[in-house]
């Protein structure tokens, strides 16, 4: 079987959240812990750090990744979903899982898989864990697929727990209110565990204390441990109250959405030093200012052209859009134009009424079969007074985008991971990735 060949069979034999959304979704985890007994349990042979969250879980897993990296530590990563190629998911010391692995790894265990009828994260996360393994990896950051309680994820027994923040996302699935949502996101929580919490609201906070009570778990508010941070002339200074501080520390990353990262993923470097993890200063400093290099990360306030500028950013639920249309609406430019998209099981009424009106907007459609039409998208922007034009692919949208463009303006691609995905894709076939 060939690398190709083993992607297909995932896709088509397995049911993708990605491609087809909620009919995807598996609750229970009866065929994670039958794949986790068939391979041996793999996962018992490393350590692990578990991450959670609505917003900023690949963002903090990445740099938590390149951070251990750094020190001198043989790092596993799983996030999901990748962007270009599915080796993205699964990665050790930043190189992705060799494809030749994948390929035996289907072929010799197809069939386990078929009578079993597992989920394509389900023996994505079996294949994942079983390279860890076999990689011998010290230490291994593992990404919540979706929610946290039921993920297929959750069977490890983690060194610390970390929540990033918690909005309203996947509602069908996780619930209709946060604290619902929060409840799913907080089965990641385990007995006499550290966990740490990156943002709360009022009506999550009461939701992580009483569930870290119950397990009795150490809890860490990033919010309580760590100042707010502020980035000045493109640094990033922690300003930090009760732990070691970094001035003038420099992230890679440079959406203002990482400052809140940035505070968590600080937060649990302390709890992973006091857990004996060797994190030194120059180590730290390391993985902030060179997340993406060292891991292959993508999508998050990418700068990928000047002249004009252009970013792309895969925030693509109503907080992560959030954070992104403040930071659009400050941008110095003769002219903001937006190359959006979106999938069409999310409500983005709230999204179309905050973007910026000044802005032009080149509305497109993502290549997956929940891509929201082009036209439909462009008769709901209509409505919020947002001036534009459709586009029926991701790369004609951007080609006429630039082509319009004046080198002082500023373009944004965004809406969906979807959209970015073809947007790099597109880059890297004429050779501008």
């Amino acid at each position: 079987m060939t690398y190709p060949e083993a992607i297909d069979y995932l896709y088509q034999c397995t049911p993708a959240f990605h491609q087809i959304g909620a009919g995807a979704y598996k609750e229970g985890l009866a065929n994670t812990l039958a794949l986790d007994e068939h391979f041996g349990h793999p996962h018992r042979q490393f350590r692990t750090i578990h991450i959670g969250g609505t917003n900023g879980k690949g963002s903090c897993s990445h740099t938590l990744a390149a951070i251990l990296q750094s020190a001198g530590y043989r790092v596993g990563l799983y996030t999901s979903p990748h962007l270009l190629d599915f080796s993205e998911r699964i990665r050790v010391n930043g190189k992705p899982i060799a494809k030749d692995y994948v390929a035996a790894f289907v072929e010799n265990e197809q069939s386990f898989f078929t009578p079993l009828h597992p989920s394509f994260f389900e023996v994505t996360t079996a294949l994942a864990f079983r390279y860890f393994a076999d990689e011998k990896v010290d230490v291994a950051v593992i990404e919540v697929g979706l929610g946290g309680r039921l993920d297929c994820t959750n069977i490890i027994h983690p060194d610390v727990s970390v929540i990033t923040n918690i909005s309203l996302e996947h509602t069908a699935l996780l619930g209709h209110t946060l604290e619902q949502i929060a409840f799913e996101k907080a089965g990641i929580i385990k007995t006499d565990t550290p966990v740490v919490i990156g943002e709360t609201l009022p009506e999550t906070r009461p939701v992580f204390t009483t569930k870290a009570k119950e397990m009795n778990a150490p809890i860490f508010f990033a919010e309580e441990q760590i100042a707010p941070l502020k980035k000045p002339n493109g640094l990033m200074k922690a300003e930090v109250t009760g732990i070691s501080g970094y001035p003038g520390l420099i992230f890679q990353l440079k959406g203002s959405y990482q400052l809140k990262n940035a505070r968590t993923i600080l937060t649990t470097l302390e709890v992973l030093k006091k857990l004996e993890y060797s994190l030194p200063d120059t180590a730290i400093r390391e993985g902030f200012a060179h997340v993406c290099d060292l891991t292959g990360l993508m999508g998050r306030w990418q700068k990928v052209g000047e002249r004009p500028t252009v970013v792309c950013d895969i925030g693509h639920n109503a907080g992560g859009l959030h954070d992104n249309i403040v930071q659009l609406k400050s941008q110095p430019c003769h002219a903001l134009r937006i190359v959006l998209g979106f999938v069409d099981d999310k409500d983005i009424r709230p999204v179309l009424d905050a973007m910026p009106h000044d802005a032009i907007y080149y509305l497109t459609s993502p290549s997956t079969r929940r891509a929201l039409n082009a036209h439909t998208l462009y008769a709901m922007a209509r409505c919020y007074g947002l001036n534009g034009r459709a586009f029926a692919t991701v790369g004609e949208a951007f080609g006429v985008a630039r082509n319009e463009a004046a080198p002082d303006d500023f373009i944004f691609v965004g809406g969906s991971n979807f959209v970015v995905a073809d947007f790099l894709l597109a880059l890297k076939e004429n050779g501008s990735l």
